[in-house]
């Protein structure tokens, strides 16, 4: 099978290159050509938007809906080199009304569609690790398992169209961003309290307290590594489609909210395209706070 990945960044250079070790020709883009070099050393071959090899599946790791749309069905969108009752699994964070509005285009252009947003990080895409929440029609299904199998440790099958995949995601972009929230907020609490940010990442983890986002982000914050595994920009979108969600169904979603306000805060300080654990710098800033490394 020939396999066109779209998005080669930190969960999608991992998942493509878990596909090539499963045997899979993969065909790579990502607008970071460096990106795709990586690929290439790994045994992939760079997308070039020629005619005459048409793909068995698609698999998109993009930023949003309009980069899904786009690079699927736009003017040059990939889903047109895709052989007849070809594939798509779509990975990006989006609304379920727009998975479903995408599932449709696909039915019309006689391509299946599955609705597969990704967790677990960027070691577990390098691993075939991730979590993936699918969902989408028997057939879609049917062709994706082999390649779900090669990228996932963990496939949950939320339904059968289209939608429940990405509300699925919603719920744990939800948690994940409230959590690293809460993590910034303890931590520059901590600080202000005297206490060693190191020894409370360590008595915290062993605590009632703790998180997995906590365990995972907090070491950031110690080491005062701020490089960008995932931005703090990156809540922008995901919690704004959270309280988009909750808006048009009548639930108040207050938590959620006013972390997706603390991101917004921290992006408008200029920490946008920093780690997300740089939410902790935002805090203590405001309260004359200093964390490791900052100043």
């Amino acid at each position: 099978m020939l396999i066109d990945f779209v998005g080669l960044g930190s969960m999608g250079l991992g998942m493509a290159t878990s596909l090539l070790k499963a045997g899979y020709d993969v065909r790579g883009y990502d607008p970071d050509v460096a990106r795709v070099e990586m690929l290439c050393a790994q045994g992939g071959v760079a997308y070039t938007g020629a005619k005459e090899l048409q793909a068995d599946a698609i698999v998109c790791v993009v930023l949003n809906a309009d980069q899904t749309r786009d690079i699927l069905f736009g003017e040059h969108g990939v889903a047109a080199q895709l052989c007849k009752g070809g594939l798509i699994i779509s990975c990006a964070t989006v609304s379920p009304a727009f998975a479903s509005e995408m599932e449709f285009e696909a039915v019309t252009h006689g391509l299946l569609y599955l609705d597969a947003p990704i967790s677990g990080g960027a070691i577990k895409a390098a691993e075939g690790r991730l979590s993936i929440m699918a969902s989408g029609t028997v057939e879609a299904f049917t062709a994706a398992d082999p390649l779900l199998n090669a990228m996932s440790e963990t496939i949950h099958r939320l339904g059968d169209r289209a939608g429940p995949g990405s509300a699925m995601k919603a719920v744990n972009q939800l948690l994940a961003g409230v959590h690293i929230a809460a993590m910034g907020e303890a931590l520059a609490f901590s600080v202000s309290q005297g206490l060693d940010p190191a020894r409370v990442v360590d008595v915290i983890s062993a605590s009632a307290g703790t998180s997995w986002m906590f365990e995972n982000r907090a070491p950031h914050v110690v080491e005062s590594d701020y490089s960008p595994r995932s931005k703090i920009d990156i809540w922008l979108k995901d919690l704004g489609i959270v309280t988009d969600i909750g808006a048009s169904s009548g639930l108040p979603l207050p938590i959620s909210s006013n972390a997706l306000i603390q991101f917004r805060s921290a992006s408008d300080a200029g920490l946008g395209q920093e780690d997300d654990a740089a939410i902790a710098k935002y805090f203590a800033r405001a309260g004359g706070v200093i964390m490791p490394g900052d100043y």
